[in-house]
This record gives structure tokens, C-alpha cells and sequence, in this order.
């Protein structure tokens, strides 16, 4: 796996056998975690003025932190290949600095603002590589304003769980070419945060993202967001850049 990009993870054939793709998926399930961000290219697109507000509050909440932290699970569903696996995970997001760090049961993202480390834990591996500023960068610290550019989005309502309301969105990108054809955001009403992330492509993938906590401003080292290698003797470092 060289540069974390989105058409990596889609380049997985139907062909191939239930032990190579997991192989395939395992070394590469941040990569579709953060194929949330993917379409932040584009400027805004017709959108459903309800659903526009709603993710204005969203945004405007959000942006008034500096570190977040969040548990959550992702799901990866491919019937096709008659694959279902959920892992969890932390994310350490700095939003302002563009810096974050993403922990799950495999594998693990770091990104101080320059540099991005995925440290593949079965392989004792980690990969190195400048961070892409482009526009078709996936940026983990991007997660919760997902829907800011290269989206047209609409209400679809409301649904209830328990004690909490969760409003509906739909998003899809203004790119028809673009692997992944439908996002659907459930925003909790009262706290006004995106509580579950579900994605759609067109090989027949679903990717889900679901927050478990959310915990804004809290405190943690400049170090979290950088791989130390004496932390993690026996690793062998894989230079990208």
C-alpha cells in the first residue's frame, strides 16, 4: 500500500477468493474508514435548505474544539465476497492543525500536519509518506465536515432510537464517476454531532462508521499525533517519501 487513496480500495476484483480479499481488506481498512473525505474537491452543489442547515450547526459546533476524541466501530460489508467485519477504533482528531491519529485493532494512522505514518501491526511495518494536500486526499481530521464540498444533500427525515432523534441526510457527490454513490449521515437532534456514517459504493461495499462517544477539548500530547519508532521496537520503517 503506497499513498492512502480511495481507488485503492476499490481495485478488488470480483474473482479473487474470500481469504485474498480479507488479506486485501485487513491491510487496508483505514483507507476506506477515511474514504469518508474523499470528495472534498468541488465547491458547493444544489442542496435541500433544511438538510443545509442542519449541517451548518453540525459544522459550526464542531469547529469550536480543538481536540476531539471519539470511539467508534466500522463495519466493512461486502456480500459479494460473503465478508462482514467490524473493528474498533479511537481518533484523535486536531482539526485546526490538521493533525490526528486513528487507532483500530490492526492498524494504526498518524499525522503531525506533514508527515502520515500507517503502522500495519501484523506486518511489524510502517509505511511513511508526505501528507496529500490535494483534493482528493483522505484526511482523517475532516471526518465530521464530510459533507462541506462536492456533495448535494437532502433531509429525509427523522429517526428515533431509544431516548435519542436522529436527523436523516443523504449526500451524493456531484462526481458521478466517483466509486461511491450514496453517504448517509444520522445527526443526533440534541447534540447536534454526526452519530453514524454509511457508505455506499458500487462494487456492492458498505462502509459503516458509528460513534460510540464523543469527547471534545481534551487534552493530550503533541506527541499522539507523530509514530515514535523507539515505541515500537522490532517495526520496520518503509520510507515514501
Amino acid at each position: 500500500m503506497t499513498k492512502i487513496r480511495l481507488n485503492q480500495y476499490q481495485k478488488i476484483y470480483s474473482n479473487v477468493s474470500k481469504e485474498k480479499f480479507k488479506k486485501e481488506k485487513m491491510k487496508k481498512l483505514i483507507s476506506a474508514l477515511m474514504v469518508v473525505v474523499a470528495f472534498t474537491t468541488s465547491t458547493y452543489a444544489q442542496t435541500d435548505a433544511k438538510a443545509k442547515a442542519i449541517l451548518a450547526e453540525v459544522s459550526k459546533k464542531y469547529k469550536s474544539y480543538n481536540i476531539v476524541k471519539t470511539d467508534f466501530t466500522f463495519t466493512l460489508d461486502n456480500p459479494k465476497a460473503k465478508v462482514k467485519e467490524t473493528q474498533q477504533g479511537t481518533l484523535y482528531v486536531k482539526a485546526n492543525s490538521n493533525k490526528y491519529k486513528v487507532a483500530m485493532t490492526n492498524q494504526e494512522l498518524f499525522s503531525d500536519g506533514k508527515s502520515q505514518w500507517t503502522y500495519l501491526k501484523k506486518d511489524k511495518e510502517v509505511q511513511v509518506s508526505n501528507v496529500d494536500n490535494s483534493g482528493d486526499a483522505i484526511n482523517p481530521a475532516k471526518i465530521f465536515t464530510v459533507y462541506e464540498k462536492g456533495f448535494k444533500y437532502v433531509y429525509t427525515g427523522e429517526e428515533k432510537a431509544g431516548a435519542k432523534t436522529y436527523q436523516m441526510i443523504d449526500l451524493t457527490p456531484v462526481d458521478a464517476k466517483k466509486s461511491i454513490f450514496k453517504v448517509r449521515l444520522s445527526i443526533d437532534k440534541a447534540a447536534k454531532q454526526i452519530a453514524n456514517v454509511v457508505l455506499f459504493d458500487k462494487n456492492g461495499n458498505k462502509y459503516t462508521y458509528n460513534v460510540k462517544t464523543f469527547s471534545p477539548n481534551v487534552n493530550v500530547p503533541e506527541t499522539t499525533f507523530a509514530f515514535d519508532a523507539k515505541k515500537y521496537p522490532g517495526v520496520e520503517v518503509v520510507d515514501l517519501r
